[in-house]
């Protein structure tokens, strides 16, 4: 009975979450993985740690990029992470990401969150919101040592930060 229902702006908006997704989506064409890091099959983006997302991975699950199909799925450790091409670190994970980094050093697996600080400890992408907008930033220092070239294009719009051991 969809049209006996009440549609409200606030349900026609997308969420927080859909935006995120959308971004993570996004941030797929302007990065590239070294040619030797192509895992055969989908491209899985993993969440590790409580999944803030819903269903707004769902939406993106299934499109076609880099002639891979997007896929995500829930990682319990960071030793599932093989064979993701990205993993969002939630911030439940926050007490044990020094050892997650560590866990994926030399994997060429972009990294993401959206919480204070995980990018100058050494995530690749950390979205936050300024001004009721999604924006993101970049460490580079954590970029090149998983092996990913980030386009100019996409480095133009992030605020780029270094690890907090760098002045």
């Amino acid at each position: 009975m969809c049209g006996a229902q009440r549609l409200h702006a606030k349900s026609i908006s997308p969420t927080e979450y859909e935006v995120k997704a959308a971004f993570i989506y996004n941030f797929i064409k302007f990065i590239e993985w070294p040619d030797n890091y192509y895992p055969d099959g989908d491209m899985p983006i993993c969440v590790l740690g409580g999944c803030p997302f819903g269903k707004s991975l769902e939406n993106i699950s299934g499109k076609i990029i880099k002639n891979k199909i997007v896929a995500s799925k829930n990682i319990k450790s960071p030793q599932e992470a093989k064979g993701c091409y990205i993993v969002f670190i939630s911030g439940s994970e926050r007490g044990h990401l020094a050892e997650i980094l560590e866990t994926f050093a030399g994997s060429n697996i972009l990294t993401i969150s959206d919480t204070k600080g995980f990018a100058e400890q050494g995530v690749v992408i950390n979205l936050f919101i300024e001004n009721n907008k999604v924006r993101f930033e970049v460490n580079i220092d954590a970029a090149g040592r998983a092996g990913l070239e980030i386009s100019s294009k996409l480095l133009s719009l992030a605020r780029v930060v270094h690890d907090q051991s760098k002045e």
